[in-house]
């Protein structure tokens, strides 16, 4: 049986890893255009959503975890900024870039919802 760890229970994490999903699912296809550059920086973006809310859960001090929480809902603008410059060069559709928009707005939102539990 494989271990579970306390932030897989997230829903912030769980929406920060489908969000990761989308982005890599989108940098397939900026691949396929041979933008690897532009692929690579969304699949990393993406990444580190999930990534520093995991790393900060592991954190036994809620003042530790909360600065992670902060670093994740700061990639989430940097991720919408991301989403809005490949909008205007044409990478992504308008309503690619609207759901991605979405996402991120409701993460960043419940991110600062949860972190003021803490």
């Amino acid at each position: 049986m494989r271990p579970h760890f306390r932030f897989e229970d997230l829903e912030i994490w769980q929406l920060a890893r489908q969000l990761a999903v989308k982005f890599h699912r989108e940098a397939e296809k900026l691949d396929q255009r041979k933008l690897y550059r532009y692929a690579e920086q969304l699949r990393a973006a993406g990444l580190s959503l999930a990534n520093n809310i995991a790393e900060g859960s592991g954190s036994v001090h809620p003042a530790e975890f909360k600065q992670f929480l902060n670093i994740s809902r700061r990639s989430v603008t940097e991720d919408a900024s991301m989403v809005l410059v490949f909008e205007s060069l044409c990478l992504l559709t308008e309503k690619e870039a609207n759901e991605l928009l979405e996402d991120c707005d409701k993460l960043s939102r419940k991110i600062t919802s949860f972190s003021r539990t803490l």
